[in-house]
């Protein structure tokens, strides 16, 4: 490639798809406090957080880099995901208890998921953003189920404790309207046309 690609992004789903994607990339993670930053809109929430990450790692780059003017351009991806149950924006729970609560509510419903993507162009300040909507439904989860999810405690770390891909959950989706990457937080065809648009030079 003739770039870089860092990925502002813990999350392990993300990684994988980028990776599907078949780019390489190095990850940093923007350690910004989410909670503190509040809009009233999900569509409106997701992309500020995801534009505020990408503003806390270019920060940490360059107060410990200097820029090399004959380097490849570096492209940043940061993306923000929460899911939208009837009518409430959830971000990631707060403990075991709430994700039981969020994964208990979904069982025989719906929720959706509002996911956006920025890609900074580091070289010329370029960035791009958007966001995605994609709906889930479900069987009913037996209660069981969700016990055994919650124990693992990973869907702590995911918005809404919403986990399609999780082997326990997989079988109880009934449809997805929308793009299943979209829902497991980056949507390879948006992140595809923004990584286009931030290497343009017009």
């Amino acid at each position: 490639m003739s770039f870089q690609i860092i990925l502002g992004s813990a999350s392990m789903a993300r990684r994988k798809i980028l990776a599907e994607m078949g780019y390489e990339f190095t990850i940093m993670t923007a350690d910004i406090d989410e909670k503190s930053i509040r809009m009233d809109k999900p569509e409106e929430l997701v992309m500020v957080l995801a534009e505020a990450k990408a503003d806390a790692i270019i920060s940490r780059l360059q107060s410990t880099s200097q820029p090399d003017e004959d380097a490849h351009a570096t492209l940043l991806i940061t993306a923000d995901t929460v899911v939208v149950y009837e009518g409430i924006t959830r971000e990631k729970p707060s403990s075991k208890e709430e994700a039981w609560n969020f994964i208990k509510g979904y069982s025989g419903g719906q929720a959706a998921v509002i996911g956006s993507v920025f890609v900074t162009n580091l070289k010329t300040g370029k960035r791009k953003g958007g966001c995605c909507r994609a709906e889930v439904y479900f069987h009913i989860i037996p209660e069981e189920i969700i016990d055994s999810l919650i124990e693992e405690g990973i869907t702590l770390d995911v918005a809404g404790g919403l986990m399609l891909e999780h082997p326990l959950i997989s079988p109880f989706v009934e449809a997805v309207v929308g793009t299943t990457d979209t829902v497991m937080g980056l949507p390879k065809e948006l992140t595809e046309k923004l990584i286009h648009e931030a290497l343009q030079l017009l």
